[in-house]
């Protein structure tokens, strides 16, 4: 018997999945199975629009939904669609890869006020995603002020100060690039509650920052220690390089030829967003480390800024029928192993950390414990979720619809820039 298996999410932890799959189950039947009619997840709605390097991995998952035995079924959202529990009962075993896209929010009191905004909610409006394309965030005011000291928090200080020209081949939305072109942004802040020895961002993404046409990097020379200090070998590299290059930001180097400053602070944990309607500033306690620990001081100072984006981290939106580890905000599993024939990946499986190749071993690490645990019991696989969908009028985006709607996409594209997204699923759907 043929073994059959659904994927529930395409992005990059699904993509490597299915690889795998093929490579370790012979004869795999594979259903990758998508709410938007758009696959590769993260590297088209989170990854930025001006690292095109990074986002073209979608080559090579296009080549794996290309292969023998693996299907892609977008615009079919579980949960709506179809529920898990019917999966379950379709495929010998169902992996979930849906990834962690909900805010982690902050639980400070003004954190709901106007102007304040989660980073997924923001890179998936410049990166238009069609959950967040609408969000026309406040950008009206000189200050932003982006909490959190991670590599997202650099994408989006960096998205923010860069030129027009310098986005010239990004795949930016339009809407997007005109309103940050328009904004009066003059005053970046990036601020997180650890120092700069514990920063999570890598020297590539904090490199980039000394290199923006108009925006000069500030950073207190007084906040930055000689050395790392004790730290484990294996992050003593990239921590060397960080340190270093912060330092060469420390120089005083200001000719008066770059009208944005962006300030690094460290040791600055958020305790309330200041305002009426709308956020007027944000309030911070001065913090240090402790044994590995943030312990505040109680000094607290404000910084003035017409609009937030807290980069903190993201939780996993629950999937009716799925064990949920609610403290972590994933599932509940055990090295990948969630339940007899259900299995998680990526992000749904350890949370929202690590880079686009870290869900590769991760993948094929869960598709081990697969290959060994799942044997065929001639379940209906594919031609019964083709059935049901039928039934229930669900119109299937296949991927010959996915290369369509790329091929307009990039046909829309002006100047250098290397396509002009869909940014509804309506619209999506219309070229088809």
């Amino acid at each position: 018997m043929t073994p059959s298996f659904a994927i529930i999410g395409a992005g990059p932890s699904g993509l490597y999945a299915a690889d795998a799959l093929t490579r370790k189950v012979p004869g795999a039947r594979i259903d990758v199975i998508e709410r938007l009619p758009t696959p590769f997840g993260l590297v088209r709605g989170g990854v930025a629009p001006d690292h095109q390097g990074t986002k073209a991995i979608s080559r090579q998952f296009s080549r794996t939904l290309g292969k023998e035995g693996v299907r892609f079924l977008g615009n079919v959202a579980v949960g709506e669609a179809v529920s898990f529990e019917e999966l379950k009962q379709l495929y010998d075993a169902v992996i979930i890869a849906s990834g962690a896209e909900v805010d982690r929010r902050l639980g400070i009191p003004g954190e709901d006020l106007d102007g304040v905004y989660g980073s997924g909610a923001f890179v998936g409006w410049y990166n238009g995603h069609p959950d967040h394309c609408h969000l026309a965030p406040l950008l009206d005011r000189p200050g932003v002020v982006v909490i959190g000291n991670g590599n997202v928090a650099i994408d989006v200080v960096r998205v923010l100060a860069k030129t027009p020209e310098e986005m010239a081949t990004s795949d930016i939305c339009a809407y997007a690039a005109e309103a940050i072109a328009a904004a009066p942004i003059a005053e970046l802040t990036m601020a997180g509650r650890r120092g700069p020895v514990e920063a999570s961002f890598t020297p590539a993404e904090l490199g980039e920052l000394g290199r923006l046409d108009k925006c000069r990097v500030v950073v207190d020379a007084s906040a930055l220690p000689a050395a790392v200090g004790d730290v484990a070998d294996s992050d003593r590299a990239y921590k060397e390089k960080n340190l270093e290059t912060l330092h060469e930001f420390a120089a005083p180097t200001d000719d008066g030829s770059k009208p944005v400053s962006l300030t690094l602070l460290f040791h600055a944990a958020p305790v309330a967003i200041v305002g009426d309607s709308r956020v007027e500033a944000v309030r911070f306690e001065r913090t240090r480390v402790e044994d590995g620990r943030t312990v505040g001081t109680g000094e607290t100072f404000d910084v003035p800024c017409g609009t937030v984006v807290s980069a903190i981290g993201y939780v996993m939106s629950p999937i009716d029928g799925v064990p949920m580890d609610e403290g972590r905000g994933i599932t509940a599993n055990t090295d990948g192993r969630i339940a007899p024939g259900v299995y998680a990946v990526g992000w749904a499986k350890r949370g929202p950390s690590g880079t686009i190749p870290t869900n590769r071993a991760d993948s094929i690490a869960v598709v081990d414990l697969i290959a060994a645990d799942v044997s065929p019991a001639g379940k209906p696989g594919g031609e019964g979720l083709n059935a049901l969908l039928a039934e229930r009028g669900v119109r299937i985006v296949d991927l010959n619809g996915w290369n369509r709607i790329d091929a307009v996409e990039t046909g829309r594209a002006t100047g250098e820039h290397p396509r002009e997204k869909f940014t509804t699923v309506d619209e999506m759907l219309a070229v088809l």
